[in-house]
């Protein structure tokens, strides 16, 4: 009974230490229009600078940000109640990469966002010009291709079950 007790307890706390904290999703962000760039966040983050009702702000997100000095950048994204959007902002260079308006990128407070996937229409902050920003679930499992059963496939089953028809109507016969 006490060698059931510690195998019992042995096995317990073997789980609890195999146990693993549940991961955010992978998110690609993939800008495109006059400006692209292109990084990858974890679906949910802890902003760095929120601001209740207005939006948040992530430092030094390493991507793919052309004219960045340093190769990271500081993301600001912004709530809809003020036109949604986002911007790109180069801290080291001291230059704003890209800076548009449209709709609100994520869901939950701005201590604690959760991006949306999709793609989003986004307009250029006091411009012209059209963006558009894609988020995608780097960890989301692809769909199954479908199998579509080839004729000659049919054909073989076909053939299997009138042989096996045919044999069992020829032992009823004997």
């Amino acid at each position: 009974m006490k060698l059931i007790k510690s195998l019992r307890n042995v096995a317990l706390a073997a789980m609890l230490f195999s146990a693993g904290v549940a991961n955010a999703a992978l998110y690609q962000f993939q800008l495109s229009g006059d400006y692209a760039a292109s990084w990858q966040l974890n679906s949910t983050v802890l902003s760095d600078l929120p601001s209740d009702g207005e939006g948040f702000v992530l430092w030094d997100i390493a991507g793919d940000f052309p004219g960045s000095a340093e190769e990271v950048v500081d993301l600001a994204f912004y709530n809809g109640a003020i036109d949604g959007g986002m911007e790109i902002l180069d801290f080291y260079g001291n230059n704003v990469l890209f800076s548009a308006v449209g709709f609100q990128l994520y869901t939950g407070s701005e201590d604690n966002p959760t991006f949306r996937l999709g793609t989003f229409a986004l307009t250029e902050y006091l411009g012209a010009g059209r963006y558009s920003l894609t988020v995608t679930d780097l960890d989301a499992l692809p769909e199954p291709p479908v199998d579509v059963p080839e004729p000659a496939s049919a054909a073989l089953l076909l053939g299997g079950l009138g042989v096996l028809l045919a044999t069992r109507k020829w032992r009823q016969a004997r």
